[in-house]
């Protein structure tokens, strides 16, 4: 017996000193990497403005007579490049504006609180500061939803209509898991400071839209701000921004939501919560789309349709 004990320990000290050495393998090719990839990101595909003494990246492309302000989900790495399936549907047609808020793309780490009026607040000053004027017709990716409708209670006029893309809504949380929610951040924190992430974001999981130069810098953004300080800050700013929301009368604007499957998302009864939503709104409309969470680049082409049809600002309806 004692003989099988020692062969065991045998076997899983070799397993663990070949783990620790693929890993400091993978840690030290991702840092070769990133050293090759740092002239990738020189040039900003946005304007770089200042907000509270930090850079944050605004992008901005086509003319139309309404503008549509994209908003990034949780954690997306690189918003401008995420929401580029569709909105390159859209740009001869539409004004464009990508936010790239703190943490995200090529806008600054600041590791500073980041509650939603924080954000509302930058948002808005980014805007300004680019030469950007609204309204807007907000395009809130998952949790985006919560600022474009504390966005359009706080500054109705700047809001001429939310497009829901996957949005979350307040009651998304009432039964949230933020525990769990909390410790996978943390577990991606490390896979990203180990260099696992890089094969998160393989070429095949990269929006299809994308050229290969494209994905490359995707990539080189998602290995140096994938799931960093800012984005788990923000998730500990949700339930204050849930209360906030609740204690103001339902901004009742045009809106549009475009609904995944559900299957990828962690929330009270997804699909329901969104009609009920609507249901008491003039002028709101669920259309549930068969695809996973980033709908922007699933049925993109389904999305850009509707949305033409959907951004019809006529005398009747304003």
């Amino acid at each position: 017996m004692k003989k099988r004990f020692k062969i065991l320990g045998k076997v899983l000290l070799v397993l663990v000193i070949v783990l620790l050495v693929f890993l400091f393998a993978i840690y030290v090719y991702n840092r070769i990497r990133m050293k090759q990839e740092e002239p990738l990101l020189e040039k900003p595909l946005g304007q770089m403005v200042e907000v509270d003494g930090h850079k944050m990246c605004v992008y901005e492309e086509g003319e139309g007579e309404h503008t549509l302000l994209f908003l990034s989900g949780s954690g997306t790495a690189a918003p401008i490049l995420d929401f580029k399936s569709l909105y390159s549907l859209l740009k001869d047609e539409y004004h464009i504006v990508v936010i790239e808020k703190f943490g995200y793309g090529f806008s600054d780490v600041v590791d500073d609180e980041r509650s939603f009026d924080t954000i509302l607040r930058q948002d808005r000053e980014a805007l300004e500061k680019a030469g950007i004027e609204g309204p807007f017709v907000l395009c809130p990716h998952s949790m985006s939803g919560l600022e474009s409708i504390m966005w359009a209670q706080d500054y109705p006029d700047e809001v001429e209509a939310i497009i829901g893309l996957d949005m979350v809504l307040p009651r998304t949380y009432d039964k949230f898991d933020f525990d769990s929610v909390f410790k996978f951040e943390k577990l991606a924190v490390l896979a990203r400071k180990l260099g696992i992430v890089r094969f998160y974001y393989a070429d095949s999981s990269l929006p299809s839209a994308l050229s290969k130069e494209e994905k490359e810098l995707y990539r080189a953004i998602a290995c140096r701000k994938a799931v960093n300080i800012d984005v788990i800050n923000e998730g500990f700013s949700i339930t204050e921004a849930v209360s906030e929301i609740d204690s103001k009368p339902k901004p009742d604007v045009p809106m549009i939501m475009f609904l995944s499957d559900g299957k990828e998302v962690k929330g009270t009864n997804w699909i329901e919560s969104h009609y009920d939503y609507a249901s008491d709104l003039t002028d709101a409309k669920v259309i549930e789309l068969d695809c996973g969470h980033y709908v922007h680049n699933f049925m993109q082409d389904r999305i850009a349709e509707e949305i033409r049809e959907f951004v019809v600002f006529d005398e009747e309806r304003k």
